[in-house]
């Protein structure tokens, strides 16, 4: 996983964690949500939190690769989780950076590893500068970023992750150009991860499922920052950062929801049949004065050049939800069984 976590980021990791079907062997901290220190001190709370066992964590890039760095606080809270809050972990970090976690662990397990970005890619594009062959040495990756036909989430035409560091995801991009048709990236983008919407029945389900107590309705008629009462620390943690992110798009004219887009990646990662894909040559616009970080995708081969990416066009969100209800859900039921009368977690 490379991330900048970031809400969404949190619950990507949350889905892995929970899958029996998946292994986590390393974590890219990546600047993008919140700057890069906070960004890797999440990812060790974050396994904290679910009681995970030891999991290598690096410290990634603070800057991208050309440009200042810009946060989204205003999105994601003040330290990228919400109303959420951890306490310090006593979990080291690596003595590795993220980008040679990347080349050490595709050198040592070819084929094996399935990459997955949900933030920024400039560890990602620092690791190719390192090992130009990581696109085939990975078995796939999988990113989120991007809009083709549909709007851009920061610019009318970028989504948030590229604006971040367009010049890191075009070097991706290029660097896939040549690879088999089953190693191209899988790209999440707007067009899809704009239909998975969280709402707060989608909480009610995951606190019913995980046995947590108070069974907590949320409606933007809450109080604005009110925090969650519920028994278990996984809910309790979700129910925080959610909120915020309600509260968010709702400010800003949009429904009481949130945009699952990681969590929705992360799931594409271990089942690429949850995703429609259609190949496409996708290239970056780094030189419009408007358009700069606009990701551009030939459909029709009007370039002569061969696809280096399969975007996701279509997907079942009620599919998808179920699953992250289920095994998040069953996971804080197990990491944190229902309490009996009289205790307190």
């Amino acid at each position: 996983m490379d991330v900048d976590t970031g809400i969404d980021d949190a619950l990507a990791l949350l889905y892995l964690l929970a899958s029996p079907e998946a292994e986590i062997v390393g974590i890219a901290s990546t600047a993008g949500n919140v700057p890069e220190p906070q960004v890797a001190a999440n990812n060790l709370a974050l396994l904290d939190l679910c009681r995970a066992p030891d999991i290598e964590v690096a410290h990634g890039a603070a800057a991208p690769l050309a440009i200042a760095l810009r946060t989204t606080e205003d999105t994601h809270g003040p330290q990228g989780i919400g109303y959420a809050e951890f306490p310090p972990s006593a979990r080291t970090l690596s003595d590795r950076s993220a980008a040679r976690l990347w080349v050490d662990l595709a050198r040592a397990h070819p084929g094996e590893i399935v990459g997955l970005c949900t933030g920024p890619l400039t560890n990602l594009a620092l690791a190719l500068r390192a090992e130009p062959q990581l696109p085939h040495l990975l078995r796939r990756l999988v990113v989120m970023g991007g809009a083709f036909q549909r709007p851009g989430n920061t610019t009318p035409t970028t989504e948030w992750n590229v604006h971040v560091d367009p010049e890191a995801w075009k070097e991706v991009f290029d660097a896939f150009a040549a690879v088999p048709a089953d190693r191209r990236p899988l790209v999440c983008g707007l067009d899809v991860t704009e239909t998975i919407e969280m709402r707060p029945d989608h909480l009610i389900r995951l606190g019913e499922r995980a046995d947590s107590v108070p069974v907590e309705r949320l409606s933007e008629s809450d109080t604005r920052g009110i925090r969650s009462k519920a028994s278990n620390p996984i809910v309790r943690f979700v129910t925080d950062a959610v909120r915020f992110y309600f509260e968010f798009h709702r400010d800003h004219g949009q429904p009481y929801l949130a945009h699952m887009h990681d969590p929705f990646a992360a799931a594409v990662a271990l089942d690429p049949a949850l995703a429609v894909t259609l190949p496409a040559t996708v290239d970056v616009e780094l030189g419009g004065s408007i358009t700069r970080g606009t990701t551009v995708a030939d459909w029709a081969g009007m370039w002569g050049r061969e696809p280096n990416a399969d975007i996701v066009v279509g997907t079942d969100p009620a599919a998808f939800f179920d699953r992250l209800v289920a095994r998040v859900g069953d996971l804080a039921r197990t990491v944190y069984p229902p309490m009996q009368d009289g205790e307190i977690r």
